[in-house]
């Protein structure tokens, strides 16, 4: 099927032909045909990397007026880079329809010159939420001409703390207009946002819902936890042409791990909360550029992350969140091609194994990590191939050869590749010399999958802190004795109990199921932490700064 069978003008069936994409992905034929007949609401469930912006962006161009220089159409994702990303897309999707323009809004960023940009005329805005509720509330976008919202990623951006956002710009839209809802899973926040907004909508699921898709192959290694990184050296030495990310929980944990990589001579950078977003943006250069071989990143610091060519996914841990696996495997077998996604276990973690299979009806390759010999064998084989495919330039370098000939004729042939071969072999045969095995036996019975109950933190509904709503302690928080904390923002900053959650996160490392209550305020706030990570919480917000203001937290008895 061709994208012209779609219904899609002549000018955007070119527009993606220039691009090269010869045919629709199974999400876009469903999904184009569908909204382009604008008849009713819109749920589409696929996982990322399947042409999701394709399949609501076509469309969505088509349908606007180029003729009415003011936003018509708003696509809401939750980060920046994101937002940057569709942006884009959009913009090379629309370019051969005169007077069609596409601005992206963000925070981090001038608003004068986003406002400027809108008011220059703009017919679709691609937003994340703070900032697009600010516009909304600047009356720079007007609700009343809205005709077709987007909102993509969705349980990514309740996961994010931003369901009072959503409901606050919801909240503003017109009646007539059509919402279109697209996630990679259907968590109960997302459902709710479903029941609640959009009407009899037509819902699209391409892989099943919260399933992960056939092209990701999952693999298993149980380790000892003193093995964990020992484990992690080997997978990648075993992949030579690996372009990997790899997971960690906390910002502490990604640091040490990216700077264990580069000390131990990898290409390696890290991702994480504390990076300005000058930093970010030169790392994810680098990723991009295939300079850095290995991406090691948190959960928060990878959303939006939209890299075409990741062959592997690594769990160095896995996920608090069960939905947050389907997530990070979803980084690879992107645009159709295949993947492995890889997590780490100790024995203790193989419940959450089982609860990940179960809720993505997948099964996981428990194998053995390679050993030493296998990886210095499969080293070598990679060297000797990429030698042996290497072009050789003879006119550039010829005039160097007669200093390199008399350098290395007193070396007969087998002698001359020995040394060769040592000279960019033997970091590997030095390391795993002295290394054993670290595979340890798991067993043939597989254990039981843990249930928790429903207001555990494990169990709560993602992106939803503990106590959010009430204002009290829950769950296991009845048990366990925490520390008040007072911070020096509240309502009239325009945050909410997720902007507090995210923030605590990222600059103290800890989960987010180890913060209590939220309490806020006019101009400040209380929150509550398990008292095992109150002094950490408490180091982490010197110097620390929200908004580009100075935090100030102080403990409270």
């Amino acid at each position: 099927m061709s994208f012209k069978l779609l219904g899609l003008k002549e000018e955007l069936v070119t527009a993606v032909t220039e691009l090269g994409f010869a045919a629709p992905m199974p999400i876009q034929k469903k999904a184009i045909p569908a909204l382009l007949a604008n008849d009713r609401d819109f749920v589409g469930l696929a996982q990322t990397g399947t042409g999701k912006t394709c399949a609501f962006g076509l469309p969505l161009i088509q349908l606007m007026a180029p003729a009415i220089r003011q936003p018509q159409g708003i696509i809401i994702c939750p980060t920046r880079e994101l937002c940057m990303q569709i942006t884009a897309d959009m913009v090379k999707f629309s370019k051969n329809i005169q007077k069609m323009a596409v601005v992206a809004v963000y925070g981090g960023a001038s608003i004068v010159h986003q406002i400027n940009r809108i008011k220059a005329g703009a017919q679709i805005v691609v937003a994340t939420p703070g900032r697009l509720l600010d516009l909304i509330n600047r009356r720079v976008v007007k609700p009343s001409c809205i005709s077709h919202v987007v909102l993509d990623e969705a349980d990514e951006m309740l996961n994010m703390g931003f369901q009072e956002d959503i409901d606050a710009i919801l909240g503003h839209m017109p009646k007539e207009k059509r919402i279109w809802l697209f996630s990679a899973t259907m968590p109960s926040g997302v459902a709710a946002i479903a029941r609640k907004y959009l009407t009899k909508p037509l819902e699209v699921t391409v892989g099943g819902k919260n399933q992960s898709p056939k092209n990701i192959t999952h693999t298993g290694y149980v380790i000892l936890e003193k093995h964990r990184y020992p484990a992690l050296r080997r997978i990648i030495d075993f992949t030579p042409d690996m372009f990997g990310l790899v997971f960690c929980r906390t910002r502490n944990e990604t640091r040490t791990v990216a700077e264990s990589l580069v000390g131990d001579g990898y290409q390696a950078e890290a991702l994480h909360g504390d990076l300005s977003q000058d930093q970010r943006d030169y790392v994810m250069r680098k990723f991009r550029s295939g300079s850095v071989q290995i991406l090691v990143a948190t959960d928060v610091a990878a959303r939006g992350l939209d890299v075409d060519d990741i062959t592997h996914v690594i769990n160095y841990n896995l996920p608090d969140e069960t939905e947050t696996y389907t997530h990070r495997s979803g980084r690879t077998a992107r645009a159709g091609k295949s993947g492995t996604s890889v997590v780490l276990v100790n024995k203790k973690e193989m419940y959450k194994v089982r609860r990940v299979e179960q809720m993505n009806n997948i099964r996981f390759n428990f194998g053995k990590i390679p050993d030493g010999k296998d990886i210095c064998q499969k080293q070598l084989l990679g060297l000797v191939e990429k030698i042996a495919n290497t072009d050789v330039n003879r006119k550039e370098i010829e005039a160097y050869l007669p200093a390199v000939y008399d350098a290395l004729e007193k070396f007969d042939k087998e002698e001359l590749i020995n040394r060769f071969i040592s000279a960019e072999f033997n970091r590997f045969l030095e390391y795993y010399q002295k290394t054993g095995d670290i595979n340890i036996e798991i067993g043939d019975k597989k254990p039981a999958v843990s249930v928790r109950a429903k207001n555990s933190p494990v169990g709560r509904a993602k992106g939803s802190p503990v106590g959010k709503t009430s204002g009290k302690p829950n769950g296991k928080f009845k048990a366990i004795k925490t520390q008040r904390f007072l911070i020096n923002f509240g309502r009239l900053d325009k945050i909410n109990e997720g902007t507090i959650v995210r923030f605590i996160c990222e600059k103290s490392g800890i989960r987010s199921n180890m913060i209590g209550a939220i309490n806020l305020n006019q101009d400040s706030s209380f929150f509550e932490v398990n008292n095992s990570a109150a002094a950490i919480v408490n180091d982490s917000m010197k110097n620390a700064r929200l908004d580009g203001r100075q935090v100030r937290v102080r403990k409270v008895v």
